[in-house]
């Protein structure tokens, strides 16, 4: 696929769009689920799988940049799901090699910490390499005190591997003080295992972006999306533009929230 400089025309429709988005209130949290990696390569005649999930994985300090300029305060992306694991083992090592890489560069990126950006990684995270966790810790150490955009990295993770693993921190805690089985279920509530998610401290997603055109959320947020909108695209991750982002944004802004109401 070729690529062509931005028109003119464009760049003021860009322009128009941000100046409408800037003009309401934006999303305080963002989840995206990061889908058409492989279609990306296929489509830009990649030699190696692993390119098509490096230029995904360089996606990101876009990203970062149209949150800024937006003001979104947090951002999850789901880089790898348990469900990838089983792919061809191939691709599984593409995919993980390109978060390692990334994940390893997030450490000493300047762009980052001018963004003061907090980075933290999230999932069933003893499934992974030992050197991926070693960047992910290296990466959440360099950017521990950073107060700016909260960036939470979802790999090896699905809702409901995190859904069972509050439930169990929960009764975990609650075994720790001493608890029987009857007051051990009671505390078995809403709160109580929102306070055990992976990130309890990001609010819920006011908004989740899915690329590629599959219209699916495959075990996203399931716990924290219950008030989420959801915005669909065609739009290969990589490939992904500031106005397809815009767009998304401007989507969810034009939508009445109603909270079951």
């Amino acid at each position: 696929m070729r690529r062509f400089a931005l028109s003119p025309l464009y760049r003021v429709y860009d322009r128009i769009l941000l100046g409408q988005i800037q003009a309401s209130p934006v999303p305080r949290h963002i989840g995206i689920i990061l889908d058409g990696n492989r279609r990306y390569g296929l489509q830009q005649s990649m030699a190696e799988l692993e390119d098509a999930y490096r230029a995904g994985a360089e996606k990101l300090d876009a990203l970062l940049d149209w949150c800024a300029a937006l003001g979104i305060s947090a951002v999850t992306l789901w880089v790898l799901s348990t469900d990838n694991l089983n792919r061809n083992p191939a691709e599984v090592s593409a995919i993980l090699s390109a978060v390692e890489r990334k994940l390893g560069s997030l450490a000493s990126d300047p762009h980052i910490q001018r963004r003061r950006v907090n980075v933290k990684t999230v999932g069933r995270l003893e499934l992974l390499a030992p050197s991926l966790l070693a960047a992910a810790k290296a990466a959440e150490a360099a950017t521990a005190s950073n107060d700016g955009i909260r960036l939470v990295i979802a790999a090896a993770y699905s809702g409901r591997d995190e859904i069972v693993d509050a439930v169990r921190a929960l009764l975990t805690e609650c075994a720790g003080t001493g608890a029987d089985l009857r007051s051990a279920t009671a505390a078995v509530t809403s709160e109580g295992i929102a306070r055990h998610l992976y990130a309890p401290d990001l609010p819920e997603p006011d908004l989740i972006i899915r690329t590629s055109g599959e219209i699916r959320l495959s075990g996203f947020l399931l716990w924290q999306c219950v008030h989420s909108e959801f915005y669909f695209t065609d739009v290969l991750w990589p490939a992904l533009r500031r106005t397809d982002f815009f767009r998304a944004v401007r989507s969810y802004q034009q939508r009445r929230r109603r909270y079951g109401r």
